[in-house]
């Protein structure tokens, strides 16, 4: 894909060797010279195929002083390629991109704005904005780090709080509004996208539904490109070069562990609005 101008941008950053995540939310990790840090990590998830102990990893400070964790885990080189594991990140990257036009898939969009309350399960959309013609725009956003094959998938672990976001954006189609539930796959090693289908078998399920009645889903390639200063410290940046396919499993180069000898099916792009 072609290389686009970043949307987001850290500094400062400190390189390191991850030792061990444990406790979900923490993570070990040498710095250069030999000091250990614990540093926190956000994703809650697995975090499977994101890192291995002994992998380069790049760490924000806090500006607090008063913070008990000095650190954030931001990004980890793994197989040559940079993994995202901020998940926050996606939504700020998301949220920015919508605000300069620049969301794949999803053009023409104003009036963005984050966190609103919506939906009859008393949901919280990650992104609301307008379109063109003065329809709102609900989009959904899920960090996207599981490596299979070629491809990334989603999610990492059985989510019900993921199919529930699926029914609002449902609901959010039958009244008359556009919604869209935006995949980050943040990890460049990545050229297709499916559902995880043999870990969550009734997620995936979800999503062919709102794929059906309208939700547009679109998984969106995530390039991060990090810079070693001369002053030692790193620089992350975040672009959105393009969309990546949805391409069913039984299609992709390395399919999930499953029963052999289903139907293939045939891939195809993702929906756009």
């Amino acid at each position: 894909m072609p290389a686009t101008p970043p949307l987001m941008r850290r500094t400062g950053l400190v390189s390191g060797t991850i030792l061990q995540r444990y406790k979900r939310f923490l993570a070990d990790v040498e710095l250069p010279g030999g000091p250990v840090v614990t540093a926190h990590c956000t994703n809650t998830g697995t975090m499977a195929t994101c890192w291995e102990p002994g992998d380069l990893v790049l760490l924000e400070p806090s500006p607090n002083p008063e913070r008990k964790l000095k650190f954030t885990w931001l990004a980890c080189r793994r197989d040559g390629a940079w993994v995202g594991v901020e998940t926050g990140m996606a939504n700020r990257v998301v949220a920015e991109a919508a605000r300069q036009d620049r969301l794949p898939g999803l053009p023409g969009l104003c009036a963005v704005r984050t966190e609103q309350k919506y939906g009859a399960e008393r949901s919280r959309i990650d992104v609301l904005a307008e379109d063109g013609c003065g329809r709102l725009v609900y989009i959904e956003v899920k960090n996207t780090t599981l490596r299979v094959g070629t491809g990334a998938c989603f999610p990492d672990a059985v989510t019900l709080r993921g199919a529930k976001h699926l029914r609002e954006l449902r609901g959010m189609v039958r009244l008359g509004h556009r919604a869209a539930l935006v995949f980050f796959v943040q990890r460049g090693d990545a050229d297709q996208f499916d559902a995880a289908r043999e870990i969550d078998p009734a997620y995936a399920l979800e999503l062919e539904r709102a794929a059906a009645d309208g939700v547009a889903i679109l998984p969106v390639a995530v390039s991060l490109r990090a810079e070693s200063l001369r002053s030692g410290l790193w620089t992350l940046t975040w672009s959105l070069p393009g969309l990546l396919p949805w391409v069913r499993r039984n299609e992709m180069s390395l399919p999930l562990p499953g029963p052999a000898g289903q139907n293939e099916t045939q891939p195809f792009l993702p929906t756009q609005l």
